[in-house]
Order: C-alpha cells, then structure tokens, then sequence
C-alpha cells in the first residue's frame, strides 16, 4: 500500500493552511518518528548549512536537534501555496543546555508528491538571543491561536 498524508496538491488556501498546521503540531511533538513520516523516504532537506536525505537521516537529524534546543516550541504561518509547493515563515524559542534562550526566525520552501508527503525541505534560519522574560512562544499552539501570524519583534 502506498503512503498517504493528505491533503495532497495541488494546494488550495485551505489545504496548505491545513499542512502547515499538521506540520507545527508535529514538530511542536519533538517526536523524530512521528515527524519523519510527513516525508518520502528519500526526501531531501537542506537545513541551515547541513543536508539530510531520508527518513533515517531525518530522524536522526531531529533527535540531535531537540538534544541540543530543549523546550523547544514553534509557531509556523503560511507565506505562499502553488501546486505542489508551500512556502512558510517560522519561529521557535528554545534553550541550549548553558540556560540561553533563543529565538529562531526562519523560512521553509516545500514540495510535495501526489501522496501528500514532503519530498523536498529547505530551510533557512537566523538565531537571535532573548532573556527568559521576552519568551513569547510558551508551548503547542492553543487552538484559538491557530492561524495568527507572530509578531516580527
């Protein structure tokens, strides 16, 4: 049987929000199992100044990741949709092991198959340090935030 995760492209409005949700929640889990499965089994990332290709990869990529950036919590608005592509802005406060808290602000390009699975990610991410007290992002998305854009500052 075939993998599906819908929606499946071609994306509307709709559907692409819908994605980019599904993703947030996913990744918000900092479970690399779980996450992996959004993507082909040999899709393709470039993240930051590292590529990965596969869901091996990808799981181990995510596991070192959330070893590293504790209380990790991310909020992700759709930028653009066309066809079978999906353009997202993003953010994410985590802490390093030292008691650093950092705001991570960054933009995602991807591409999907006809199965709704991601066979492409790239990302590009810029860190800034912020005190404890100027955290804004607390955890998952409550639903009655779903939807609404972060401020940029």
């Amino acid at each position: 049987m075939t993998e599906q995760r819908p929606p499946f492209p071609p994306f509307t409005e709709d559907t692409a929000q819908q994605k980019v949700q599904g993703a947030e929640d996913a990744w918000n889990s900092r479970d690399p199992q779980r996450v992996a499965l959004a993507y082909t089994v040999d899709s393709e990332w470039r993240n930051r100044d590292q590529f990965v290709q596969g869901r091996e990869e990808i799981v181990g990529f995510l596991t070192a990741k959330w070893e590293r950036e504790l209380d990790y919590a991310l909020r992700k608005s759709l930028w653009s949709y066309s066809g079978n592509r999906i353009a997202v802005r993003f953010q994410y406060e985590s802490r390093d092991r030292g008691g650093q808290w950092w705001r991570s602000y960054g933009n995602e390009l991807w591409e999907f198959d006809e199965n709704g699975l991601m066979s492409r990610r790239e990302a590009s991410i810029n860190d800034l340090a912020i005190d404890a007290g100027d955290r804004r992002i607390l955890g998952p998305r409550p639903k009655d935030e779903r939807g609404l854009d972060l401020p940029l500052r």
